[in-house]
């Protein structure tokens, strides 16, 4: 191969490189700078935003902020769509509609649709693309399109360390109580206690906790190492930016 050649493939490496670093550069730049957070809200308006709470950049449709409350320390990934009413700039009246407790974390893609109360626990972790709605479409008349039809509402409470699996769907009138897992891609109805597993469409509970017996049926996996001491928040954020990176 001639040499001036070898040296303009060199030098179109070479600029592919130094493009790739400053697109990459830029990048960074602008999901630190479009991040919303309580120092830096940008154009949304919550009732509160708790200290060390992060949206990340690009954020998914966002609106009714003033009925919405993020806790502390909340990890809200990229695209997350966190909505309270039917539609932007109605009055919901003096309470909050959706509230999220300190430490929850939303996986990327997911959706929160809060047309009337949705509460979700402190340090509850949601995998990407979970989907919680206090609503659904109706279909009593027959012979009027589904969509054109008033919707059903009921309000949602999940309690605080629950554990939803990527792709899962909390349905209306879902209340789901303390450290309930909820496997990957479940559509979860009714009332799950306390310490439970739950599988399926719809779910049913396959895995319990009886404080004499332990979980029934018995785990099959040994304990994972707990995180270490001294861990900060800014870390475990670090490592799940990563994770969804």
């Amino acid at each position: 191969m001639p040499r001036d050649r070898n040296a303009f493939s060199s030098l179109t490496a070479w600029r592919r490189r130094v493009l790739s670093r400053a697109v990459h550069r830029c990048w960074r730049w602008v999901r630190e700078a479009g991040a919303v957070t309580a120092e830096h809200p940008g154009g949304l308006r919550f009732a509160r935003i708790g200290e060390g709470t992060r949206l990340a950049f690009p954020q998914g449709t966002v609106f009714g902020e003033p009925w919405i409350e993020l806790g502390d320390h909340c990890i809200i990934g990229e695209q997350v769509t966190l909505t309270a009413g039917l539609m932007p700039d109605l009055d919901l009246g003096p309470e909050p509609i959706l509230t999220l407790g300190d430490g929850v974390v939303l996986g990327r893609g997911s959706h929160v649709v809060a047309d009337t109360r949705v509460t979700m626990g402190a340090d509850t972790y949601c995998g990407p693309y979970v989907y919680i709605t206090s609503t659904n479409h109706s279909y009593d008349d027959p012979h009027e399109p589904v969509g054109k039809q008033w919707p059903r509402m009921e309000p949602v409470s999940i309690g605080p360390g629950c554990w939803i699996g990527t792709g899962a769907v909390i349905l209306p009138g879902a209340r789901l109580g303390r450290n309930v897992v909820v496997a990957a891609g479940a559509v979860v109805r009714g009332e799950v206690p306390d310490r439970a597993v739950v599988a399926g469409a719809p779910a049913r509970v396959v895995r319990s906790w009886h404080p004499e017996k332990g979980w029934q049926p018995p785990l099959r996996t040994p304990a994972p190492v707990p995180i270490p001491a001294g861990v900060t928040p800014e870390q475990l954020l670090a490592v799940a930016e990563l994770e969804e990176g």
